[in-house]
């Protein structure tokens, strides 16, 4: 037996457990950045119904990798990823243009540069990309990125098929390998394109065909972000649910009981070949 034989399981030992560390390293950052102050009381209490740290372990997500958001929305989840990829990593945040025609969207990308701009220590390095379905879909340089994630929007992108659109631009986006990370309000089986624009509710089997069209393949399911509470037939479809709460005082306190949305959880990944 030579040396490097003799000492190759120690080698191998110290190596496992210097990965070991970087992990733990990395759930100890992930959970400060949770309760930073970056984020509210009121966002910090949407976690229950949110999982940020099963959701994105289920997605694979690392501190040194580049991720792109796709229609960040306020920055919910934008507070946790930007300060969680800023030394190591590279956020794109995929959001509106500022000269869109409607006036909700040059408002909701204002904002957001808004809450950027007022806090650099933790946002300086988010890269704002535009994104306008169908057809400003450039999120981020092709090839570049290891992850795109989105949350709660493939229901915005149903009108005349433009969910696979948008896949297509992720796929683009992505690395060999890389993985597209779904969030969204899952509907019955058997719903149609038609009711989830209404309702805001769409079926896995959509998403899953989407994504496919695009070139993907399933990589994954978590229930991290069920609700069997959620019975999903409402007068004012999914917003009937807190957050939004649409019709007001009406029946507040049960859907405050029924909590957020029944939420699929699904991980794609493009072809490493």
């Amino acid at each position: 037996m030579n040396i490097s034989e003799k000492f190759a399981p120690l080698l191998g030992l110290a190596l496992a457990l210097l990965a070991a560390s970087a992990t733990a390293a990395a759930d100890v950052a992930l959970d400060s950045i949770l309760a930073g102050p970056q984020r509210s009381a009121e966002n910090r209490a949407r976690d229950r119904y949110r999982h940020p740290s099963e959701t994105l372990d289920f997605f694979g997500i690392k501190a040194d990798m580049t991720v792109v958001e796709i229609s960040p929305g306020t920055g919910w989840y934008s507070e946790i990823l930007a300060p969680y990829l800023r030394d190591h990593g590279k956020l794109y945040a995929a959001h509106y243009s500022p000269t869109a025609e409607v006036e909700y969207f040059r408002k909701a990308v204002g904002d957001f540069k808004v809450k950027l701009a007022a806090t650099p220590a933790i946002y300086d390095r988010v890269i704002l990309t535009e994104f306008m379905p169908p057809d400003t879909l450039n999120i981020a340089p092709a090839g570049s990125a290891d992850a795109v994630l989105t949350f709660r929007n493939v229901h915005n992108w149903l009108k005349d098929s433009g969910e696979v659109k948008v896949f297509k631009a992720a796929f683009t986006a992505l690395k060999p390998g890389g993985v597209l990370g779904v969030v969204e309000h899952r509907a019955k089986p058997g719903t149609t394109r038609e009711q989830s624009l209404a309702s805001g509710y769409t079926s896995e089997q959509l998403v899953i065909e989407a994504a496919q069209a695009a070139g993907f393949v399933v990589d994954g399911k978590s229930e991290v972000n069920a609700n069997a509470r959620d019975t999903k037939d409402y007068p004012k479809g999914v917003w009937t649910l807190p957050p939004r709460l649409i019709l007001g005082e009406q029946d507040k306190d049960r859907y405050l009981a029924i909590g957020e949305s029944d939420r699929m959880t699904l991980r794609f990944r493009k072809p490493a070949q």
